[in-house]
């Protein structure tokens, strides 16, 4: 019988040799790092650990049971203490300590990823009974008999997107406040909060309270405060619409290191010999709103008939950070609409042109809607020609809604 050289020897062993883990570990403890590590991204992301309660959802309340069972465990502590710069396995659990035979195995084997698992017996993501009932309440609407006085809101809001004056925003974990008078879009239906009643104690011990929710499809709801909220959680693509007292506005002074100027708002007035213009001189101004240098925009305005063919002198510039500049013309244009200069005068081929971007409206107007755009009041104004300044817009079916006082 041949000899075995102790060499081919080694390699033939070597096949049946198991396989070497990363950092000398076992893949039980690998798994065992794994959700730990998913307990360490939730508390970075929420600033807190994971708690227990019906009415957490239902990831929450799978770290926290993982959390707590972690640390019973010694074995698993041993593994993790190193790992740990969050201090998360210092707390004492805060349910029943596993039995003794439920060791560092068993606890890997529940954390491994349990995709493609086709167990019939095995429920994962079954939701609470909280959890149902939000669903439940958010699907049972009932039609709003007064929708007629919150109509004019909801369009009011939407024009607001479409000039920039609101914006969506992802609604993020950490900031799910809910007041009356905000507009949300939940299910892509846009949502508007009309009351929020008294406080309430829940079974649960937690205080809770009911809301009047009117949506644009002409429903309403009084669901719960808490139910809404973890509507927002159940749906990754609700949005908060939010005006621009939440910031997104900045006009002159000093920028913030991470803003972007976007432009100028520049306010022109004409020096044409046109009888209307000089007689209305220091009323009549042209509003646009420009990327580069103003100087430069204005520039050959003499041939040009939006300045109507004519040199102009400028009357106030407001500089422009973080916004769309066509939609923040758009919205002067819409805010002193009324006030439109009503002029035709022939261009250089003898063609008659309106321009467009001119409007009777004193400079001290302009500077006062500049300032409520800026502190988020403007929603509350219109330009009345009449008395040549901003007055508050006319109650929506008698009374203010609640936000817009």
């Amino acid at each position: 019988m041949s000899e075995f050289d102790l060499d081919e020897l080694a390699e033939e062993l070597s096949e049946f040799a198991a396989p070497e883990t990363k950092n000398g570990r076992s893949p039980r403890e690998e798994r065992v790092i794994a959700g730990f590590e998913e307990i360490q991204r939730f508390v970075e992301k929420q600033g807190r650990v994971p708690q227990h309660g019906e009415e957490r959802d239902i990831f929450e309340r799978l770290y926290a049971v993982r959390l707590d069972r972690l640390r019973a465990l010694p074995d698993c502590r041993a593994v993790l203490e190193p790992l740990d710069h969050q201090g998360l396995l210092a707390g004492a659990p805060t349910i029943a300590e596993p039995s003794p035979d439920y060791d560092v195995d068993q606890l890997a084997d529940e954390l491994a990823d349990m995709d493609g698992t086709e167990d019939i017996t095995v429920l994962r993501h079954v939701r609470t009974s909280a959890e149902k009932r939000a669903a439940e309440e958010i699907a049972n609407r009932k039609t709003c008999t007064d929708f007629e006085m919150f109509k004019p809101l909801f369009e009011r809001v939407q024009a607001d997107l479409k000039t920039g004056l609101r914006q969506s925003q992802p609604i993020e974990a950490g900031n799910r406040a809910i007041e009356a008078g905000d507009f949300f879009i939940l299910d892509g239906v846009t949502l508007y909060v009309a009351e929020v009643g008294e406080p309430l104690k829940t079974t649960a011990g937690e205080v809770d309270c009911r809301l009047r929710l009117i949506f644009a499809n002409g429903t309403e709801s009084n669901l719960l405060l808490r139910s809404l909220q973890r509507a927002f959680y159940d749906d990754p693509a609700a949005r908060r619409l939010v005006s621009p007292d939440s910031g997104q506005l900045s006009f002159g002074g000093e920028f913030e290191a991470d803003d972007v100027e976007s432009g100028t708002i520049y306010v022109l007035r004409s020096l044409s010999d046109h009888p209307y213009v000089t007689q209305h001189r220091d009323l009549i101004h042209k509003i646009g709103v420009t990327g580069g240098k103003v100087e430069t925009r204005i520039a050959g305005a003499e041939h040009d008939a939006t300045y109507l063919l004519a040199k102009v002198e400028i009357a106030a510039t407001y500089k422009l950070a973080g916004i769309n500049r066509t939609r923040m013309e758009n919205l002067f244009h819409r805010l002193f609409a009324s006030a439109r200069l009503d002029i035709t005068i022939n261009d250089r081929f003898g063609h008659p042109v309106q321009p467009r971007e001119w409007f009777l409206v004193p400079l001290f107007a302009i500077d006062e809607a500049v300032e409520r755009i800026k502190d988020g009041t403007i929603t509350n104004y219109v330009y009345d020609p009449k008395a040549a300044q901003l007055v508050k817009a006319a109650p929506v079916g008698g009374h203010r809604g609640p936000g817009l006082d």
